[in-house]
């Protein structure tokens, strides 16, 4: 079965629809329905609606989500994990961040080794699989052609991401920035979402760490930089479990889970 391509509600193919809906939403449930509605970018659109219909050898019989995907975990997460945005045979095949690709059988494998997540895998979005204090989510909610998002489509896509920062703000302690992308991406986010951002942003790499002060709110705010878990950088050792591992750890002592 090939789902049909979602028209979404009106308004939803407008470029400042994620601007616009996404301050309105009241809570993660909200705004993950909205996120899956968007139709801002038209490009992003057609692309993840082809690869649903196309579809991969390999999952010819899956009926593809073909959507806009929502961040993944529970509601009041102390640790926030940002990718850059889901494959096309991975998220954009199961509806679930990371879910159904290498680079999630990485990061979950990660994940479940420091017990934040109830199993090393990820599959399907009815696989059993439970986050424990931390929400997965990305600055760009739909596959993009190449995994590589335009500047104006990561800019059309901040809102989402503004907004989900802001709403786990409460609680949120420690953000994990997978990639330089992530890291880049954040910065305006968090800003937007009421984060006091230092004048002199530090640069990305594998372990850097930056605070951002306590604010009306909200408590003291690490963020951490790391690896993005592609198979580039996992099959060439960049990136290995270890220091994956390592770093998941840190974070979660950094949000006191």
């Amino acid at each position: 079965m090939v789902r049909e391509p979602n028209d979404g509600p009106p308004g939803t193919e407008d470029r400042g629809y994620p601007a616009r809906a996404a301050p309105r939403c009241g809570g993660l449930p909200a705004l993950d329905a909205a996120v899956a509605e968007c139709r801002a970018c038209p490009r992003l659109v057609a692309w993840r609606e082809r690869v649903g219909r196309e579809r991969r050898a390999a999952f010819r019989d899956w009926e593809y989500w073909a959507r806009p995907v929502p961040g993944f975990g529970p509601p009041d997460a102390a640790l926030a994990v940002v990718g850059l945005a889901p494959a096309a045979h991975g998220g954009n095949r199961t509806g679930r961040m990371f879910t159904g690709d290498a680079s999630g059988d990485f990061l979950f494998a990660g994940l479940h080794a420091v017990g934040l997540a109830s199993q090393p895998t990820a599959t399907h979005r009815g696989d059993g699989l439970e986050l424990y204090g931390v929400r997965v989510t990305a600055p760009v909610h739909c596959a993009p052609p190449q995994n590589r998002p335009t500047p104006a489509e990561r800019d059309t896509c901040r809102p989402w991401l503004a907004a989900e920062l802001e709403l786990l703000a409460p609680g949120l302690r420690a953000v994990v920035a997978l990639g330089a992308f992530a890291w880049q991406a954040l910065w305006p986010a968090l800003g937007a979402a009421g984060w006091s951002l230092p004048r002199l942003r530090p640069a990305f790499g594998h372990g850097a760490e930056a605070v951002l002060p306590a604010g009306p709110g909200r408590g003291e705010l690490r963020l951490l930089g790391c690896y993005h878990p592609s198979q580039r950088n996992t099959f060439t050792g960049r990136l290995t479990p270890e220091m994956l591992v390592a770093l998941l750890t840190r974070a979660r002592e950094r949000a006191g889970l």
